[in-house]
């Protein structure tokens, strides 16, 4: 954390270096024109020069410097001044020349301003859609502390190819972890088909196995429904948009389900295992790999099959957490070609005792982006989930009222 506010401040004492730099240079830029001018010993004119410090300083600045700038340079000009006191057609061409300068330049920095907000506004709007559709997760929920956060490999995307998402149900905590294939914001469609499928199944399902096949059945539904949109209105017959719609489609999910006695199941369609994090003080602080079995195919290569067995993780007891990710965070790789050592650094991350899910996030997150250097070749969701619940001890039995006797 002293690293990553350390490289903060460098970055913020250099904006504010180019920003008194971009103040500074038309002024700098007139000032070497009139010395340039003044001692010149060849007789050349170079006032015209002067034209250039308008434009450079709507370019940096905006368009009230520009017109400041560009009217005192206009006036400048027609002073005379060294060899140009010679030359008065010169010395109003350049003022002229000038204004030109200062009206074009006042123009299109408007026009760039007005571009500028409406790309803002756009973003904006992008930026509220992508968090509906992906929202944060409540840091409490029915006694387990949750955090989840997200790393988009598309600039200027928030949400990518990867979902999230935690409820509390009738029948336990629901957790799901889904990535798409592809990312970025093509994605964006199949990752909300199936999240809102999840929201609801994860309700009115009884068992976890009904969750997934309701999962897969909004999986095929949306892919129909858009390889006929791509097809458009001369598509052929209704077997060529499925075959269309089933080829390279798949995604992998994770489905978990944590009973109230911290008893987890789950169902895996080709999804990377969770890891397991203990930070009890009579222990070594370790992450381990959580793996009871070999997955299922990923959702949508192959349909499933028609008993879908659970399998049960070990009990997460008070203070032990979970970190569910996808494969982009081990896949993550540096410029010399290493991938990311994910069970160590959450093996740093579960020395804290007991690792808060949010840390824990945030720490990972860290930790790739100084691997990459910023440059990621997938998106990367990660979910940490810590048992925070206690066991209340059992009253004892109330003692027996002493009856009186009678006399």
């Amino acid at each position: 954390m002293l690293q990553w506010g350390a490289d903060g401040m460098i970055r913020e004492r250099a904006l504010r270096w180019r920003r008194g730099l971009v103040v500074a240079l038309p002024g700098l830029w007139v000032l070497g024109v009139v010395c340039w001018e003044l001692l010149s010993p060849l007789g050349a004119q170079f006032v015209q020069l002067l034209a250039a410090a308008p434009a450079i300083a709507c370019a940096g600045t905006g368009r009230r410097q520009c017109v400041v700038l560009g009217g005192a340079c206009a006036l400048f000009a027609l002073v005379p001044l060294g060899s140009a006191g010679r030359a008065e057609a010169g010395r109003l061409g350049t003022c002229c020349a000038i204004l030109a300068v200062v009206g074009a330049g006042y123009l299109t920095s408007g026009r760039g301003r007005r571009l500028a907000q409406e790309l803002e506004h756009v973003r904006e709007v992008a930026a509220a859609a992508q968090r509906a559709l992906l929202r944060p997760l409540p840091p409490l929920l029915d006694g387990l502390a949750l955090a989840g956060g997200h790393l988009s490999a598309s600039r200027g995307a928030l949400v990518g190819g990867d979902l999230y998402e935690a409820l509390a149900t009738p029948h336990g905590v629901r957790v799901v972890m889904g990535d798409v294939r592809g990312h970025g914001l093509p994605a964006l469609g199949t990752v909300a088909a199936l999240l809102g499928s999840f929201r609801e199944a994860a309700h009115d399902e009884p068992e976890l196995p009904g969750v997934l096949r309701r999962l897969e059945r909004a999986l095929q539904r949306h892919l129909r429904e858009r390889a006929r949109t791509d097809a458009g209105p001369g598509a052929a017959s209704a077997g060529a948009v499925r075959e269309r719609a089933d080829a390279e489609e798949f995604v992998t999910v994770l489905l978990l389900e944590v009973s109230e006695e911290g008893e987890v199941t789950a169902l895996n369609c080709g999804h990377p295992w969770p890891h397991r994090l203990t930070g009890t003080p009579h222990g070594t602080p370790r992450a381990v790999t959580v793996a009871p079995g070999d997955p299922l195919p990923p959702l949508g290569a192959f349909p499933l099959p028609a008993e879908l067995p659970l399998l049960a993780l070990d009990r997460l007891r008070p203070g032990d957490a979970l970190v569910l990710h996808t494969d982009g965070a081990e896949d993550a790789r540096d410029a010399a070609g290493a991938f990311f050592p994910l069970t160590g650094v959450l093996t740093e991350a579960a020395r804290r005792t007991p690792p808060a899910p949010a840390a824990v996030v945030e720490h990972v997150q860290d930790a790739l982006l100084r691997h990459t250097g910023g440059r990621l070749g997938d998106d990367i969701a990660l979910l940490a989930l810590r048992n925070d619940r206690t066991r209340v001890p059992a009253r004892p039995a109330p003692a027996p009222l002493a009856r009186c006797a009678r006399r």
